[in-house]
């Protein structure tokens, strides 16, 4: 349609009107205009929306096309019509802009960029808008658009952009939560990255410095930022050293597996002001080696200093027995002690195999899988529950079957108000095979009893567990008479001997078939609020126990001596030991708190206990899943490279474990796929319960109303309900090691440790 004289231009891709289909833009004689296709008219100005208004045939400024299709006319009206409603709503959006920012210029307001609301509809922020170059005049300015211009309109067109801080702007705090959002998901940081204790400094410190804050390059961060983040994190280092020659420290050798098959060595040390990681090794060829494990340990040791350095804690594996037996040889001073978090926690998974207990276990699994892979029943459930949670993410993988099964049990009439419920039974959920199965697990009288009786026997495990991996209160005090508390929860419910012995054999084997425990039976002694419960003499286990470990962490002859003399003022409440005050703090203090308060006149006796009572007994470090531990173990990594990943690590590792310190509990969701290491078995569906058809969006779920869950804190309120709730009679006989006769079939039954 064009002339011989005419040059046909391509119309860019960012010509989003409709007329735009419609017509031609051509060059002749040095000028750029726009021709009808169907008349072929030409146009020197008016832009596009001349074009449409002559397709429309909308008389007035243009003339009527005559060639124009019908439905290429009423579609034009209706592009027409809907531009009126936007330049409306484009009006209104600029009152309100100078209506919130009545010192705004006036070209900044109605310049001209037009501002366009973003798609997805509701109320919007005029900071949350995206800026766009008004088509009219689009044919001169595409054949002449100045540098400057390009470079503004490149800025300017990211969606959600907000204005530019010099435009005096306020932001709201819906824009403020979707900016954070943008990044979150542009970056793919992990959404749990919302939970971190830095994350409100953070955004405290950005709106304090105000508008107009250069933002630190992508260089800045990986050297001057991290610089000093490495000399931080250092310091706290320094700070925690200091306090290793007062308290003494363990060397916490936490391995574990990646999904790739590595075999990674995690190395912490753990004294009362804290935990602090030093470097993760690659020991896939070093754990099958009790030399190659060896020397890794010696070298730690080494490092943190011999003389500081309590126990080493690694796995009781058959290795790290012969590498801790070598380890003490070459270090006197110092004890090899196996994980106590991973003995409760291999007894755990024993008896979740137990066949009655399997049995209720998989129930519930499928009650709770059921209902959080349907959107519907997951809503019902939460309506029930008055938002409460069927699963609370916590802990770890082995403790989560019987944690589960507590929350289930603490929700047993809700939900059995809603599967009792007309809404359940009109839900078409309900009438499905797995609904069904959720009708008859949920409706069952025995199920919950059995529930009822695991909870009752599991729970002690469980804040043994929390206890033992504890932040803020060292276990060492409290581990060996609480696996005693265990054996006899256990016993008071089951009863009968033929009953709960399996049970105590799958804790005994455990436990005892690595050597035993000094600085546990030690930990006892030198615990006020139990030795002086024991009626008599304590045993001599936990009397040869105690003297174990004044020989090996007090290697000069001439203060073992006089610690010798100290014990029997110890024994005999004499001096501040029996003063009211010390009597009523044998229960309220800390055990070295104690003992630092009112050991005065036993100076040598209370170094060694505060050394023995302020250690951990567990060699596990902290929320493995959250840092990029094997990046730095891929040797396609630069040497400088790997050196700053390592720093970087170092950092990343240590901010969480000052994490733990802290009060604050962290936002769950059992869905999340930060928590699916824990929960993995509980919502995933692995029986097919979905089927193609149905509708799983997580869109039509309602939000969490109790979307504060456990977290480091409510497992130490565990670990605190533990130690208040310890029988005092299950003390005296821990420290008797007396056999008891059974009452009910007069079989004795020694209780061991």
């Amino acid at each position: 349609m064009a002339s011989a004289s005419e040059v046909i231009l391509p119309i860019g891709t960012q010509k989003h009107d409709p007329a735009w289909k419609h017509c031609l833009m051509v060059r002749s004689g040095g000028r750029t205009k726009l021709k009808c296709k169907y008349c072929a008219k030409d146009f020197l100005g008016g832009g596009i929306h001349r074009i449409k208004e002559h397709l429309a045939r909308h008389k007035g400024n243009a003339s009527c096309c005559p060639r124009v299709p019908p439905e290429v006319q009423q579609a034009m009206q209706q592009s027409l019509d809907g531009a009126a409603v936007r330049k409306r709503k484009k009006q209104k959006l600029v009152e309100e802009v100078k209506r919130l920012n009545p010192n705004q210029s006036s070209e900044a307001a109605a310049g001209p960029l037009e501002l366009v609301p973003l798609q997805g509809g509701g109320a919007l922020d005029a900071g949350a808008v995206q800026v766009e170059v008004k088509e009219e005049g689009a044919a001169a300015a595409a054949a002449k658009a100045p540098e400057r211009g390009r470079k503004r309109r490149m800025s300017t067109q990211v969606p959600g952009l907000a204005l530019p801080p010099d435009s005096g702007q306020t932001m709201s705090k819906e824009q403020a939560y979707m900016a954070i959002g943008r990044f979150l998901y542009d970056a793919g940081v992990s959404l749990d990255a919302v939970n971190s204790v830095y994350f409100q400094p953070m955004v405290d410190a950005v709106a304090a410095a105000g508008p107009g804050l250069q933002v630190p390059s992508y260089h800045d961060f990986r050297g001057t930022v991290l610089k000093r983040s490495v000399e931080e994190v250092s310091g706290l280092l320094e700070q925690h050293r200091a306090s290793w020659a007062r308290t003494g420290c363990s060397v916490m050798a936490d391995e574990w597996s990646t999904e790739t098959g590595r075999t990674l060595i995690n190395f912490l040390v753990y004294c009362p002001e804290g935990t602090v990681f030093l470097r993760s090794v690659d020991a896939s060829h070093v754990v099958a080696s009790p030399d190659a494990l060896y020397e890794l340990l010696k070298h730690v040791v080494e490092e943190v200093g011999a003389r500081n350095v309590v126990q080493v804690i690694t796995s009781g594996g058959d290795c790290h027995a012969a590498a801790g037996g070598r380890l003490t040889e070459t270090f006197p001073t110092l004890f090899w002690t196996p994980c106590a978090s991973r003995c409760v926690d291999a007894a755990l998974d024993d008896i979740a195999k137990q066949g009655g207990i399997s049995e209720i276990v998989e129930s519930g699994k499928a009650v709770a899988a059921f209902i959080y892979n349907h959107a519907p029943v997951l809503n019902m459930m939460r309506r029930y529950t008055n938002g409460k949670e069927l699963l609370l993410p916590g802990g770890n993988r082995s403790a989560m079957n019987f944690v589960a099964l507590k929350s289930m049990v603490g929700l047993k009439d809700e939900l059995t108000a809603m599967v009792g419920s007309e809404e359940w039974a009109a839900c078409p959920y309900s009438k499905k095979p797995a609904g069904v199965v959720v009708t008859d697990v949920v409706g069952s009288p025995g199920f919950w009893a059995s529930c009822s009786a695991i909870v009752r026997i599991t729970e002690p495990m469980v804040r043994l567990l929390t206890l033992a991996d504890s932040a803020r209160r060292p276990a060492m005090g409290y581990i060996y008479v609480g696996m005693h508390q265990v054996k006899q929860a256990i016993k008071k419910v089951l009863v009968k001997e033929q009953d709960y012995m399996p049970y105590w054999d799958i804790i005994d084997w455990r436990w005892d078939r690595r050597a035993s425990r000094p600085l546990h039976a030690a930990g006892f002694f030198l615990n006020p609020r139990f030795f002086y419960s024991v009626d008599g003499e304590v045993s001599n286990e936990i009397s040869s126990a105690m003297l174990d470990c004044i020989e090996r962490l007090v290697p000069e002859a001439k203060v073992q001596d006089k610690i010798q003399k100290e014990l029997s003022m110890y024994k005999s409440a004499a001096g501040d030991f029996g003063r009211k005050m010390a009597v009523r703090a044998r229960q309220t203090l800390l055990p070295a708190e104690w003992w630092a308060t009112y050991g005065g006149g036993c100076p040598n006796l209370v170094r060694l206990a505060i050394r023995i009572l302020s250690q951990t007994c567990s060699s596990r470090g902290f929320e493995r899943n959250r840092v990029a531990f094997e990046q730095i173990h891929d040797r396609r990594t630069n040497v400088l490279e790997h050196r700053r990943l390592c720093d970087l690590l170092f950092v990343r590792y240590n901010l969480r474990l000052q994490q733990r310190q802290l009060p604050k509990s962290r936002a769950l969701d059992p869905l999340s796929v930060d928590d699916i290491d824990v929960v993995e078995d509980w919502v995933v569906d692995k029986g097919g319960l979905l089927s193609a058809d149905e509708d799983s969006s997580w869109m039509v779920l309602d939000q969490p109303i109790e979307s504060r869950g456990p977290s480091d804190c409510s497992s130490e309120d565990d670990a605190e309900a533990f130690i208040i709730g310890l029988d005092d009679e299950v003390v005296r006989r821990a420290g008797q090691d007396v056999e008891e006769e059974d009452g009910h079939d007069g079989v004795l039954c020694r209780m061991v440790a």
